[in-house]
């Protein structure tokens, strides 16, 4: 009941905040209908998020799943992944690398969650092909789980993501609006000296759309960019980790990246495998336009998947597949460039002020401030 609550609650808050476009910020390229992933039709994006407690029981963490099809369409979909550093986890990329596909949806949690997510998602899978339900694709499987760490304001080592969690957000996927900021694995994540968390965005390329997901808890304060401004430098207070005395020692957040990012791209355009690696690659430019050098201790991991080609995972036979030229791929690289990027400011202008574990606090990104600021630069739109 207190999920189902808070799931309602979120998709309001979807639905009513402003996002970064509402500021008057400028971004490149066309989105879709809904400036998000599930613009590309059949994906659903479901989120469990677990924000509850304080002092030194603050949970402050959840799930968020992405069904390439939506839950009621499991099929195997074109895939490829890329790790632009591997400080990090995502499950299930050996075979999917191996075999072109990805055969469950990808769930997205804590660093300390992986194992929970992976099991519970196998456990739920298995329960639905009994109820003959659906849901899954096969009795076995090697599932896409990815993680980033949300330790600095969640009870990490709590370990509070349950199997009713992880079934809560397969089960309520869907289309539409997506809840952005502290929702869903995003929930105790800090993007920038920011909050951070879940964010998406999406192009239109001809007929076709690109869409992408972030869990964005990377890079330092003095990093940010947002449409080429060096937004970091000019909002230089309120820091949420506090340096040393001494210059000589490192502190995480200030000196060195803390956390990560996992970007999701979905496509409707029939692309294979080694074109949707490409796509993957891409999505680490639009993750350097808002400023990140993908430092050491910043597990950067991206994947992307196709809804074309239903089918394509027939277990034998010849199998009739379509795919667009490496020449008309240009447009496609623009596109998840444009969408990572937007996506990542998305997640920072939706996230709130959180007080987490120990009293830890990580502020929202100010938006008044943020105004000013690319004013300053004359980089609202007109």
């Amino acid at each position: 009941m207190k999920l189902a609550i808070l799931l309602a609650a979120t998709l309001l808050s979807a639905q009513t905040k402003p996002r970064a476009r509402d500021l008057g910020i400028a971004f490149e390229g066309t989105p879709g209908k809904l400036n998000s992933v599930t613009d590309v039709p059949g994906v659903e994006v479901g989120h469990a998020t677990l924000n509850r407690g304080a002092a030194k029981e603050a949970v402050r963490t959840g799930v968020t799943v992405v069904w390439p099809r939506g839950r009621a369409n499991p099929e195997a979909a074109f895939s490829g992944w890329y790790s632009l550093n591997g400080n990090g986890e995502m499950t299930g990329t050996t075979w999917l690398e191996e075999s072109g596909f990805l055969e469950s949806p990808v769930m997205i949690t804590n660093t300390h969650s992986v194992g929970v997510v992976r099991d519970a998602f196998i456990a739920w899978n298995v329960e639905q092909a009994k109820k003959g339900a659906g849901g899954g694709l096969n009795a076995w499987g090697l599932p896409v789980v990815a993680e980033t760490y949300d330790g600095f304001l969640n009870d990490i080592n709590g370990f509070h993501v349950k199997p009713g969690d992880v079934a809560f957000a397969l089960e309520n996927a869907k289309g539409g609006p997506v809840a952005e900021g502290n929702v869903g694995g995003g929930t105790g994540m800090t993007c920038y000296g920011f909050k951070g968390g879940i964010g998406t965005s999406s192009r239109i390329v001809g007929g076709y759309t690109v869409g992408a997901l972030v869990q964005c808890n990377c890079g330092r304060r003095n990093q940010l960019m947002i449409t080429g401004v060096p937004v970091g430098r000019e909002i230089s207070d309120n820091l949420p980790f506090t340096p040393k005395p001494t210059a000589s020692v490192r502190v995480p957040g200030i000196h060195e990246d803390l956390g990560s990012i996992i970007i999701v791209v979905a496509t409707d355009a029939p692309l294979l495998p080694h074109q949707l690696k490409r796509l993957a690659r891409r999505a680490a430019m639009g993750l350097a336009r808002t400023g990140s050098t993908s430092g050491n201790g910043s597990g950067d991991i991206f994947i992307a998947f196709s809804t074309a080609n239903q089918g394509a995972a027939a277990e034998s036979g010849v199998t009739a597949i379509s795919w667009l030229p490496n020449g008309d791929l240009t447009p496609f690289f623009d596109a998840t460039v444009q969408a990572t990027e937007e996506a990542i400011v998305n997640a920072l202008v939706a996230a709130e002020t959180m007080v987490g574990i120990n009293g830890n606090t990580v502020p929202a990104l100010p938006t008044d401030q943020l105004r000013a600021i690319l004013t300053k630069y004359n980089r609202l739109a007109r």
